[in-house]
């Protein structure tokens, strides 16, 4: 497909870029009924020159981060059904082959094969080096301890891809338009207008922009500064090799060949040749390869990161120079660069584990790059404040299908899915990040990070330690580090995970606390579960500054919240109510605390971390013009004190009566404690009697220093993050972003009782259809291991038999209770308590018991 079209003066829908999320979105943008999309890109088509055209395709289908793996399965299923010109099927299903070289890497890869059997992924299998050798005959089984094989694994051309699916789109009426270079969008009034091209402008109701390494340019030209950066990772190929002689291909007659040849040059010979074997990686040192035709490719990240300016990476040059391929540096490729691997070289450990590639001559080799985000997720969604402005970028070949699936589902019907399934994106969502991470300090420093990080051992609470920390402090940071707090990164915020100052609390009950393995005791503490066991029966502080806070002002505030919310908002000034947002088909949006602080101004309390900034953009994005909300995170500092002695410590110093009569459970009041005025509300995530105690910024520390003083007669405690999980875990309140979120409605995750169908609200027919027991696929059921000795993370399946049935959302030991507490979905006949299943955990089944809940009253 090379396309002449020119421009056209209007459209309902723009994409910019022509890659391969660019082509997968206007395929199935046009598949779903639109008909009038225009595809503009600065390059050729389909070769446009971006990292579409220089990637090797490989597709590695299996990673911890659900939606990655969705993507990737998707993906796989939507190439499988293109037809390339050549006419042969667009997806080589070669199967995938990821080795060890190590102990740790071989649990590692027995986690994979768990998260496959989580997530879908048919057929997972660990293989023994004589395996290995069998699919892949020129892998040196010495040199490997086994593998992780996944038979649909396999690989596509970007080029065949995008050529495949722009055919398609155009056979639905979607303009393809090359040699057409973006340099604005116009935005009047909060709107999409037009998109300014080199060749002129171009009307539209919608624009997505799918540029991934040239994605930050555009976006600082209209002040989105989005955190994607370019990172360059080196390809090479070598020459014809001897022990591939019976595998020689002349792809020169193929349809798109001179289109690629023009664009890349005569590496376009092996570029476009699929692979005849399995694609493998070696992550132990970072790199992977794949046969093109009787020679071998290897791909190696294993150098130190190379993040390039965006803004000097400049375009596709018309002689034929690509924007996404810098200069290969022989330098990274024949010495040990990479700050966490520094035993060999990348040519090293390739030429150990594929002998056949040693001293063989690397006829073509290059720089690529491809865009990374701050957590190593894509970038998608519509951009809060900017009508009609979308994103999809961050995203691989590997994850494109999906990607381009779910975002034309979120436009065309206002819900991302995946074959008819809703998918969660929060962590992928494009309004997740803070201020600070536009700044390209920040956003080159952790996408070096995430490059960093690629084919590590990664565990799932790691956070950095080297870059941009100490970036957002609550207002008592410095209290914290005075207590010893060990102190994650949380959305920039030094957030405390538990506080060596307890250690002494060890002595009380380490013999409640059990030990726990190697990989689930990693960033784990003992002191997490003493410092829960002190606030069950004693009283603890607990810093929540960082959950997010929104005021809603205006006169019809009130109205507006009701149409937001799905449970009863007319409250009396200082009631407090519990309630859910749900999205256009039910799932849960978000769960709240709404308390009315005054006639017309309300308080919205709701999750922190990255997830919580989605909630603060789809109130803003509701919310009609006579309506102010305010993102008041950062004004307002909060702590819980908690309890059984809590009303003890604070009505030492609080100037108000909190007795249950004066104060009842779920009412807000406003006081002074000694000298700082608060705004108090009677709950608590950690189940125990408490107050969420709510004061500018400025007072926090003073405030927080109060409680202290004031309890220490009692015993007070600081806790951390550790503890309130394990808190809020044995009581079963959700937590938004790990059990709870929009794949499921509040009747699956059993919310019901926040659901006042007498109300009119967002979702309201998809809830009342749940209600009324239909789309009740899953229900949430809570477990114990039957092991009490035992923890597991999230993430694994869980079984009937062989037979996988869910698999953990959420697990945390609970400390009260006496084993390991699990939140999980399942089909509504396994979610009945007495329901006896297995998780798979570190390659061992554990027995495992659906409870009533809360296992806790």
């Amino acid at each position: 497909m090379e396309s002449e079209a020119s421009l056209p003066a209007e459209a309902d829908t723009v994409i910019v870029g022509a890659g391969i999320v660019g082509c997968n979105l206007a395929y199935q943008l046009s598949e779903l009924g639109r008909d009038d999309i225009v595809v503009i890109d600065q390059g050729p088509m389909p070769t446009t020159g971006g990292s579409s055209t220089h990637a090797p395709g490989i597709m590695f289908q299996t990673t911890e981060h659900k939606i990655l793996t969705k993507f990737a399965g998707y993906s796989r299923e939507v190439y499988s059904r293109l037809e390339g010109q050549d006419g042969e099927q667009a997806y080589n299903r070669v199967g995938g082959i990821e080795v060890a070289r190590s102990d740790e890497r071989m649990d590692y890869l027995r986690r994979r094969v768990e998260w496959a059997e989580s997530w879908g992924i048919p057929d997972p299998q660990i293989l023994s080096p004589e395996e290995v050798k069998e699919k892949l005959p020129l892998v040196d089984s010495d040199q490997i301890q086994g593998g992780y094989y996944s038979p649909s694994d396999g690989q596509v051309s970007g080029v065949v891809a995008c050529d495949a699916l722009a055919r398609e789109a155009m056979e639905n009426g979607a303009t393809f338009v090359p040699h057409t270079r973006t340099e604005d969008i116009e935005i009047k009034d909060g709107n999409v207008r037009e998109v300014v091209t080199e060749n002129g402008t171009i009307t539209c109701e919608d624009i997505v922009v799918a540029t991934n390494i040239w994605a930050r340019q555009l976006g600082e030209k209209i002040g989105v500064h989005l955190p994607v950066v370019p990172v360059e990772h080196q390809y090479t190929v070598t020459e014809s090799l001897e022990e591939l002689s019976d595998n020689q291909v002349d792809i020169s007659n193929h349809p798109l060949f001179e289109n690629y040849h023009n664009v890349s040059g005569d590496k376009a010979k092996r570029l476009l040749i699929g692979p005849d074997r399995p694609i493998l990686r070696d992550q132990d040192n970072a790199m992977y390869f794949r046969t093109h035709g009787d020679a071998y490719g290897i791909g190696s990240y294993n150098h130190e990161s190379l993040v390039p300016d965006p803004e000097e990476l400049g375009g596709n040059d018309p002689n034929g120079e690509q924007g996404s391929i810098h200069e290969f540096t022989e330098y990274h490729m024949n010495n040990a660069t990479h700050p966490d691997r520094q035993e060999k070289a990348p040519r090293q450990a390739s030429n150990e584990l594929l002998p056949a590639t040693d001293g063989a001559d690397l006829d073509y080799k290059y720089n690529g790059m491809y865009s990374t985000a701050p957590n190593g997720l894509p970038v998608l969604g519509p951009v809060e404040g900017y009508n009609g402005l979308w994103t999809a970028m961050g995203s691989w070949v590997t994850h494109a299908g999906g990607v381009g699936k779910a975002v034309a589902e979120w436009m065309v019907n206002g819900v991302p899915r995946l074959d008819d399934e809703r998918i969660d994106l929060a962590h992928a969502d494009v309004n997740r990040f803070d201020a600070h991470e536009g700044s390209w300090d920040f956003a080159r420093d952790l996408g070096a990070e995430e490059y960093r990080m690629i084919y590590s051992i990664v565990h799932p609470k790691w956070v950095w330690t080297d870059n941009q920390r100490d970036i957002r402090r609550t207002p008592m940071y410095h209290t914290h580090k005075e207590y010893g707090a060990e102190l994650w990164a949380e959305a920039g915020w030094e957030e405390p995970q538990w506080f060596e100052s307890n250690t002494d609390l060890l002595t009380e009950y380490a013999d409640r606390i059990p030990e726990r393995g190697d990989w689930e005791g990693k960033y784990w503490s003992p002191i997490e579960g003493a410092e829960t066991l002190n606030v069950r029966e004693n009283v603890g502080l607990h810093d929540m500054t960082s959950f997010n806070k929104m005021e809603v002002v205006g006169s019809s505030a009130g109205e507006f919240l009701q149409y937001l919310c799905t449970n009863d908002m007319d409250l009396d000034v200082g009631d407090i109510t519990y309630t859910l947002m749900c999205n256009q088909a039910g799932g849960v949006r978000a769960d709240i605390t709404v308390t009315r602080t005054d006639d017309d101004r309300y308080l919205l309390l709701t999750t922190g971390r990255e997830v919580g900034n989605n909630h603060v953009a789809w109130v803003r994005e509701h919310s009609p013009e006579d309506i102010v909300v305010n993102d008041v995170t950062s004004d307002l500092a909060a702590m819980i004190c908690t309890g059984p002695n809590a009303r003890k410590v604070l009505s030492e110093i609080a100037t108000t009566d909190l007795s249950d009569e004066e104060f009842p459970f779920y009412t807000s009041q406003q006081f002074f404690v000694k000298n700082v005025p608060v705004t108090a509300l009677r709950l608590s995530f950690a189940g125990e009697l408490g107050w969420e105690l709510y004061t500018p910024s400025e007072y926090g520390e003073t405030l927080w220093n109060h409680i202290l003083e004031a309890g220490e007669e009692y015993d007070i405690r600081p806790y951390g993050n550790g503890a309130l999980n394990a808190l809020r875990i044995e009581k079963g309140f959700r937590l938004w972003g790990d059990d709870l979120h929009t794949e499921h409605n509040p009747y699956e995750a059993g919310l019901g009782w926040a659901v006042d169908l007498n109300t009119e609200f967002i979702g309201k027919d998809a809830v009342a259809a749940a209600a009324n027991g239909d789309n009740i696929e899953h229900k949430v059921a809570c477990l114990t291991l039957d092991d009490e000795d035992t923890t597991v993370l999230s993430h694994r399946p869980i079984f009937d038999g062989d037979e996988p049935i869910g698999y953990v959302h959420s697990a945390e030991y609970g400390y009260t209770v006496g084993a390991c507490v699990v939140y999980t979905y399942l089909p509504p006949e396994y979610a009945e308590p007495g329901t006896e299943v297995e998780i798979l955990y570190e390659g061992t089944r554990y027995d495992a018991t659906v409870r009533e809940e809360p296992l806790l009253e």
